[in-house]
């Protein structure tokens, strides 16, 4: 089950509103999101959580880059809301690069054979000295636990060190740090 919500801040506080995500597909389509929610180009966040695998906090200040941070980046990458944040840039990957490996190894055909030739390679496999990882499901590019800018609320009262030790409830104990609790809970 998913929550997402976006809190605006104003002169006032903060405005909070739930969001739906259905037709956000990029995180341009996130970040347009935010910016439409903005008051004055001040600051907004979007809370993303996946209960009890993952959240992510996306901040957008104008027209700035937005920032993020996802608290397990290897959950994240499991779920589709997820894999919007986790942007080539965030992972550490050229642009496109994945889509590229994919059009490279499609059209070499790294399987060892050309295409209509049976593969007769004798099958050497020993279970006893396998090397190989049977768990590779294409995320091994995506590390477990935090990842992205995880100062992205301290200058709003919520350090560094408390951002990285968040786990469950992660969205209420951040608006509580930034005095937001009661209007995020009236969109919870």
């Amino acid at each position: 089950m998913y929550f997402a919500a976006l809190l605006a801040r104003t002169e006032d506080g903060w405005e909070a509103s739930d969001t739906d995500l259905d037709d956000v597909e990029t995180l341009s389509d996130l970040t347009d999101l935010a910016r439409e929610a903005s008051v004055d180009e001040d600051t907004v966040l979007v809370f993303i959580e996946q209960e009890d695998a993952w959240f992510g906090v996306i901040r957008v200040d104008g027209e700035e880059d937005p920032r993020i941070y996802v608290s397990n980046a290897s959950a994240a990458a499991r779920s589709s809301y997820g894999e919007i944040l986790l942007t080539d840039e965030l992972l550490g990957r050229e642009p496109g690069a994945e889509d590229s490996i994919a059009a490279l190894e499609e059209l070499v055909g790294l399987d060892g054979t050309e295409d209509g030739e049976p593969d007769n390679a004798p099958d050497n496999h020993n279970d006893d000295n396998d090397t190989t990882d049977d768990d590779d499901d294409g995320l091994d590019a995506v590390p477990a636990g935090p990842l992205g800018e995880s100062g992205v609320l301290s200058d709003l009262g919520l350090p560094e060190a408390e951002l990285l030790m968040l786990r469950t409830d992660a969205l209420v104990e951040i608006a509580d740090a930034l005095g937001a609790a009661e209007v995020l809970e009236t969109v919870r």
